[in-house]
Parts: C-alpha cells; sequence; structure tokens
C-alpha cells in the first residue's frame, strides 16, 4: 500500500459537516482525506437562512465554496466511494473504495442520513431474524445458506462479493431499481455467479425467521438471509461494522462529537437533532477540534 493511502485523518461526507470539519483540520496541519461526492445540500435551490449571507444563495455554491476553503488549507477532496470502513489489524481504520483502499489512524462520519428505503411492509417483523444491514457483521451465521442482497449500484455488489465468503448462494435485487454499477463491478458479479434481478421484494416470509422473499411479479425465492445495501453506504451501513453506538437511525456522540469507539467521531445530520446547514457546520468544526487532538497524540 503506497504511503498516499495511508492517511492520519479520513473524513466520510463532503457536505456541510464533512468540509467544515476538514477546514479545521487541514488548517490545523493535519493531513486529511475527505470522501464523497456531491452531496443532496448541493442542489440548484435557494437557501436563505444561512449566517452571513444577506442575499440568497444556491445549495451547489455554498458547497463549492465550502470544497475550495477546505482544498485551500490542504484538505484532499476524492470521489472515490466508500464501500465498507473496518477496524485495522493494528489498530486505525481500513477503508475499502470502488477505486483503492486505505488505512486512517482517525474517522469523522459525516454522511448524513440514509433516506433510500426497500418498501418492504413487515421488513422490521425480520430484523435480527434474517434481516441484517452488515455482512461484515452478520454474513458468518449464513454459512452456506441462501441470501438475497437488496440494492442497485456498487455498495450492493460489493456486499454480495464479500458474502461468497461465506456462501455461493447470493443473488442480488434491485428493489425495482435499475442496475447503477460500473462495468468492472458488473463484470465480478458475472465471473462470480451472482445474478441480479430488477424486481421488488414487496413481503418476506418464515415461521421462526426468515425463509422466503416474496416478488412483485408473482412467485418467490428462497432465502435465510436478506442483507439491505440501497443506494450508497451511510455512515449507519459504516457504524454497523465499526461497532458505533446507534439511536434508530442516528449515530450517538457526545458533546464533541466522539463515538464510542476510540478514533471515531460524528457530525451533521448522521447524528439526529436539528437538521440544518449551521448546526452541521458547527458539529463539523466541533469533531475536528477532538479529532485534532486525536490525531496529535495518537498518530503522530
Amino acid at each position: 500500500m503506497s504511503e498516499n493511502n495511508n492517511i492520519p485523518l479520513a473524513i466520510i461526507g463532503a457536505g456541510p459537516a464533512g468540509l467544515s470539519a476538514g477546514i479545521y483540520t487541514a488548517r490545523a496541519g493535519i493531513n486529511t482525506l475527505i470522501f464523497g461526492s456531491e452531496p443532496k445540500v448541493a442542489g440548484d435551490y435557494d437557501i436563505d437562512n444561512y449566517f452571513g449571507f444577506h442575499e440568497t444563495i444556491t445549495g451547489r455554491e455554498l458547497i463549492t465554496r465550502g470544497r475550495m476553503q477546505a482544498q485551500r488549507f490542504g484538505a484532499r477532496i476524492t470521489d472515490a466511494k466508500v464501500l465498507s470502513l473496518h477496524h485495522g489489524d493494528n489498530g486505525g481504520f481500513r477503508i475499502h473504495t470502488d477505486s483503492g483502499e486505505y488505512t486512517a489512524c482517525g474517522i469523522i462520519l459525516a454522511t448524513g442520513v440514509a433516506r433510500v428505503r426497500p418498501g418492504i411492509a413487515n421488513l422490521t417483523d425480520y430484523e435480527g431474524k434474517g434481516v441484517s444491514y452488515c455482512v461484515s457483521c452478520d454474513g458468518f451465521f449464513y454459512k452456506g445458506r441462501k441470501v438475497v442482497v437488496l440494492g442497485e449500484g456498487i455498495y450492493a455488489a460489493n456486499q454480495a462479493l464479500e458474502l461468497l465468503t461465506y456462501t455461493p448462494h447470493v443473488t442480488i435485487c434491485t428493489q425495482g431499481g435499475t442496475l447503477n454499477m460500473t462495468e468492472a463491478f458488473s463484470k465480478q458479479l458475472k465471473t462470480a455467479g451472482i445474478p441480479v434481478l430488477e424486481t421488488r421484494v414487496t413481503s418476506l416470509a418464515g415461521d421462526n425467521g426468515l425463509s422466503s422473499v416474496t416478488l412483485q411479479e408473482g412467485g418467490s425465492l428462497e432465502a435465510e438471509g436478506l442483507f439491505i445495501a440501497m443506494g450508497e453506504a451511510s455512515s449507519l451501513d459504516f457504524a454497523y461494522s465499526l461497532g458505533v453506538e446507534r439511536n434508530g437511525v442516528f449515530l450517538v456522540a457526545d458533546n464533541e462529537q466522539r463515538t464510542n469507539i476510540q478514533g471515531v467521531f460524528a457530525a451533521g445530520d448522521c447524528t439526529g437533532g436539528f437538521m440544518q446547514i449551521g448546526v452541521a457546520v458547527g458539529e463539523g468544526a466541533k469533531a475536528a477540534k477532538a479529532a485534532i487532538s486525536y490525531v496529535k497524540k495518537l498518530c503522530a
């Protein structure tokens, strides 16, 4: 692994919280790499209530200014998609992306809130009884069993390929969405013999845990495991694999944005509370302050 891929601090998310954190950490001399493509806030809609702008500003312009400011202080920004985060074998964290592997001493999670829902009426009835959100956490329990991965993008493809470690019986269902992944991942799925069904799972069935999924067009698939991997990986997905404490769909962080896992900080919408840009920017600054102390003390 190249030295360039071994970084003191990684920020996952390039929205207001992540960029704010990157401004502070880079300005403090911390080698910072921010992962994230254009966030939802970077749309062409008007923002009237952000401090310091007497004129209306678009979300896109605000994010563009934030990116330029972070880069001016030395932060690097990459649009590589983070597919999974894991604890390193010798401390720190391993970051698996669609374009390579990285290691980091500290992590700031700032990817917002995952809003993609699978639309399965009785999903919650099977959570913990066949429904999972983390292959790294639960894949072991499905050795040799038939499993379905729900999702249409490279995150779903990566989860399906990871499941092959435990079982050869893996199917991807796009939940009605159009397949949205790179040619490289499509080839990997084909080579691995993982079928992709562009259909929708409407309900789950099984008396003592999941045993099958019902398809919209009729019929069903045998499945003892259903792994949700829709859209892109979110802070909640990373929390599962890292062991970060959660409160529903939100991550639990203290007043300094520290989570229960040493070296992992969280800021912005992923922590819940008042979901406003101003709050996200403030939490990003607090997370940066805590991360700077951590990195300078333990990762120098």
